[in-house]
C-alpha cells in the first residue's frame, strides 16, 4: 500500500465482519478499529448512564482520523446501519486519508445467518451479542450510494479478504480514484 486510506466494513451482526476484519488488517498492515470493543469499554467505565450508541462511533471516527493523519491505513469494523454513520465514516476518510473503501458484508441465506447469530462466540469481554430477533428488528437503512457488497454466504473468508485487499490496493496505488464506484461482488 502506498497511500493510507480508510476501509469501513459494515453489515448486520453475524455477517462476518470481525472474521474478515482481523485477517484483512493483518494482510494490509492496517490499524484495526472495532466499534463493539470501543462501546464495551465505554460501558465498562461506568461513567455513562446507559449503553453507548453514538459515542462509540464518535470515538472511532477520532481514532481513525489520528491513524490516517500519521499515514496508517485503517480497517474500521461496525454495523454502520444508518446513512448518518456511513456519511461520517466517508467524511473521515475523505478528509484525513487518501481514499475510502466502503464495504457491506451480507449473508443471503437466512438460515445460515440465523445460525451464525445464535451460535457465535464473542471475544469482547462483557459484550452480550444480539439475539436473532434483535438482528431482524434492528434499524438498518438501505445504502444510498455505490459500495462494495460481498455475500459471505457464498464467499470464503480468504476470498472476501482478497477481494477487499484488491480494491484497497487499487485505491492506494491510484489505479482507481473513485471509491464510490466499486462493483458489487455477490
Amino acid at each position: 500500500m502506498t497511500r493510507p486510506g480508510l476501509i469501513v466494513l459494515g453489515g448486520l451482526p453475524g455477517t462476518g465482519k470481525s472474521t474478515v476484519a482481523v485477517p484483512l488488517a493483518r494482510r494490509l498492515g492496517a490499524a484495526y478499529l472495532r466499534i463493539d470493543r470501543i462501546e464495551q469499554a465505554l460501558a465498562d467505565s461506568g461513567e455513562l448512564p446507559r449503553r453507548p450508541t453514538a459515542s462509540g462511533y464518535l470515538v472511532g471516527y477520532g481514532l481513525a482520523r489520528d491513524q490516517l493523519t500519521v499515514g496508517v491505513t485503517v480497517v474500521a469494523e461496525c454495523v454502520n446501519p444508518l446513512r448518518i454513520t456511513r456519511d461520517a465514516w466517508k467524511d473521515t476518510g475523505d478528509r484525513h486519508g487518501e481514499w475510502t473503501l466502503e464495504v457491506e458484508l451480507v449473508c443471503s441465506l437466512p438460515d445460515e445467518h440465523r445460525a451464525r447469530v445464535e451460535n457465535r462466540t464473542v471475544d469482547v469481554e462483557g459484550l452480550v451479542p444480539p439475539t436473532w430477533q434483535q438482528v431482524l428488528d434492528r434499524d438498518y437503512e438501505p445504502w444510498d450510494r455505490d459500495h462494495l457488497v460481498i455475500d459471505t454466504a457464498t464467499s470464503s473468508i480468504a476470498s472476501t479478504v482478497e477481494t477487499i485487499a484488491r480494491h484497497a490496493n487499487a485505491l492506494s496505488t491510484g489505479q482507481s480514484r473513485d471509491s464510490g464506484r466499486n462493483p458489487t461482488s455477490r
